[in-house]
């Protein structure tokens, strides 16, 4: 792997409107369902799992490279709070925190006084506070939608939160997929509601959830991933980060190789998002490294990659704050919100 990512291309990758995904590329429309080239998708599990279990051994870097590799995976998290108790409080905070993710003198050490999360993800009802905490900034905010996490909810309803999401300003809807079509094999059903849900976010970009934890199979992963783009995903998500596994290596692998696939078949570029259990930097570096192998440093922007996450900051702050002073702080010294 390439280690050069320099803090100054970092900062200008995180700065402006180069963020939106809006402005990165045109979006995926989708194409007609071709059930032949998705059910022709296998997933040979042994191999995944030998090819990510190596990764982490092999793939490194250190001193100012991983500095420079930390900071592009700060551009790249959507800050999140998906908890019952959440308050307009807490998200005006968590917005604040996203206006400047590490502490002002860390950042004018390294040279990036103005890098930026790359989207703060919330409930429904905590839209309209984070839009307010967010005005001025290219910083979209994220909603969660369709009777998230399991989507369970009526069809009708989960169309029309996805309709209210986006009038009270989400600039991106992060969907769940009816896992109950995969796992009968209703192909079809998922193609419709995928795009159902894609026409009623509009201009608003489209995250498609799959919950991967609870699709069964690898090969359930790959078919789920490729009908979502079909029916004009603009990202296809792992987790909603509630289920009892999330983001994994093997899903990873499995859903960027997709994303690869539906690239050189249709010439449109879409995202990735793994979510769930990602919270120490050393970890993102190893995901920063699978995307930058499989899919190039086209997909290492945050139009076309996200972290779903929300204590990972706080491990990426503390080893920057190594990097810069030489020395770890303790954890209270870079608070969340």
């Amino acid at each position: 792997m390439e280690s050069h990512i320099s803090a100054q291309s970092t900062q200008a990758n995180a700065a402006g409107d180069a963020q939106l995904p809006q402005v990165g590329e045109p979006r995926n429309p989708g194409m007609e369902l071709d059930l032949d080239w998705a059910l022709g998708l296998q997933a040979n599990t042994s191999a995944i799992e030998r090819r990510c279990a190596t990764l982490p051994g092999r793939r490194s870097v250190k001193k100012e490279y991983q500095a420079a590799w930390l900071l592009k995976a700060i551009t790249c998290i959507d800050l999140t709070t998906l908890s019952g108790d959440d308050t307009a409080g807490r998200v005006r905070r968590l917005c604040a925190k996203a206006r400047q993710p590490v502490r002002a003198d860390i950042l004018q050490a390294l040279g990036t006084p103005d890098i930026t999360t790359g989207a703060v993800c919330v409930y429904h009802d905590m839209i309209t506070p984070a839009v307010a905490a967010l005005k001025g900034t290219s910083i979209p905010v994220a909603a969660v939608s369709t009777g998230f996490p399991a989507g369970l909810s009526p069809f009708h309803l989960r169309v029309a939160e996805i309709e209210e999401s986006v009038k009270a300003g989400a600039h991106e809807i992060d969907i769940v997929i009816s896992r109950r079509h995969v796992l009968s094999g209703n192909w079809q059903a998922l193609y419709d509601e995928m795009k159902a849900f894609r026409a009623a976010c509009g201009d608003a970009h489209v995250k498609a959830i799959l919950a991967t934890g609870e699709l069964g199979s690898l090969r359930n992963v790959a078919r789920a991933s490729m009908i979502c783009m079909m029916a004009g995903a603009d990202f296809i998500k792992t987790s909603t980060g509630k289920e009892s596994v999330n983001a994994t290596l093997p899903v990873s692998l499995v859903m960027i190789r997709a994303i690869r696939d539906y690239h050189e078949r249709t010439g449109y570029r879409v995202g990735y998002k793994p979510a769930g259990g990602i919270s120490k930097a050393k970890d993102a570096l190893v995901y920063l490294s699978l995307i930058k192998e499989e899919l190039g440093d086209r997909w290492l922007q945050p139009d076309l990659f996200r972290f779903g996450a929300s204590s990972l900051l706080g491990d990426i702050e503390r080893q920057l704050e190594h990097h810069v002073t030489g020395a770890y702080s303790v954890g209270y010294r870079h608070p969340m919100a």
